[in-house]
């Protein structure tokens, strides 16, 4: 049986889940979860996507993603990488941490959204375990449930800053006691709106799915994003010329082949996230590998945790980058 294609086009909405190999915890120990909350925030600033529920149980997650890049591949894989260095390094192990790759559902966002993020929410009090609670103990349970979105979307303040949660309040007119309402009202219902998408991989209705199916007409069949469609982007010369101000360099002296420097290191950087521009493309540009691209904005990520006047330059560049 062929897998679904992976669909992936601007401004996108995804289900996305993993789960242990041979079903085996990915979480042992609370500060996992948390490394797992710190890695997942570091890779949405990466790649620029926004995450609008999750919910982390002991041997799978959930997310629902939404890409304004069409980058859910190079996101996951990157996530997913980050992850299993980390679990296996913490706890001794080495090789696969997940059963197989991850999954993902496209979704229809007008019309199933709401359902997909209160599925999200409630499988704290969907496992077998809870499953002779009475309602309102699985509500209490709900509310009290720490490694959720859950939190922030029915309290005041906010636990987690990367969540983008008005995408879903705003079908509510952004009123958080509506949405724990919705969710609270299916608390104790085993409906999943994911089943829908089995077989093709689009949780939708039939006129979302036909209108995908004629967008892909003629696309190929192979594995790679079935469906782009251009935005504007602000063009590399603009960004390595803001880059090399920066530096004192001049644009050709950034961009020569061979030179391993902090200020390509940004400009590498700033073209993934700003330029509309993949990996394999700022490689050509820059003169080097596709894997080069992705040790480079490592390499970047990981001094400027500890180089103030780095993130302090790079803030500047990025900001002067969405000016243009």
């Amino acid at each position: 049986m062929t897998r679904p294609l992976r669909i992936q086009f601007e401004n996108a909405f995804y289900h996305v889940t993993c789960r242990g190999n041979a079903r085996t915890a990915i979480f042992l120990i609370d500060s996992d979860r948390k490394r797992f909350l710190e890695l997942l925030e570091r890779s949405i600033e990466l790649h620029q996507v926004d995450i609008l529920a999750f919910v982390l149980m002991e041997n799978h997650f959930h997310l629902v993603v939404k890409t304004p890049l069409a980058n859910l591949q190079e996101f996951m894989r990157h996530f997913n990488i980050s992850y299993t260095a980390y679990f296996n390094k913490r706890h001794d192990r080495v090789g696969h941490l997940y059963q197989g790759r991850y999954k993902s559902f496209l979704i229809d966002a007008d019309n199933y959204l709401l359902e997909v993020s209160r599925y999200v929410h409630l499988n704290p009090v969907r496992i077998d375990e809870y499953s002779d609670l009475s309602v309102a103990d699985k509500k209490k349970l709900l509310m009290s449930y720490v490694w959720s979105s859950y939190g922030d979307y029915i309290f005041r303040g906010s636990r987690f800053p990367f969540l983008c949660i008005d995408d879903v309040l705003s079908w509510f007119d952004g009123s958080k006691k509506r949405y724990a309402g919705f969710v609270e009202s299916a608390v104790d219902d085993k409906t999943n709106p994911l089943e829908m998408g089995k077989g093709h991989g689009i949780v939708g209705e039939d006129s979302f799915i036909e209108n995908l199916r004629m967008e892909m007409a003629g696309e190929s069949r192979r594995e790679q994003p079935a469906v782009k469609k251009m935005i504007k982007r602000i063009e590399a010369q603009k960004i390595c010329s803001l880059v090399a101000e920066v530096y004192n360099f001049s644009p050709e002296k950034l961009l020569k082949k061979g030179r391993v420097t902090v200020a390509r290191d940004v400009a590498i950087d700033m073209l993934y996230r700003f330029g509309g521009m993949n990996q394999r493309e700022i490689g050509e540009l820059m003169g080097i590998d596709y894997s080069s691209v992705s040790v480079a904005m490592k390499r970047l990520q990981q001094k400027a945790e500890t180089d103030r006047e780095l993130r302090r330059k790079i803030e500047d560049i990025r900001s002067q980058v969405i000016k243009e």
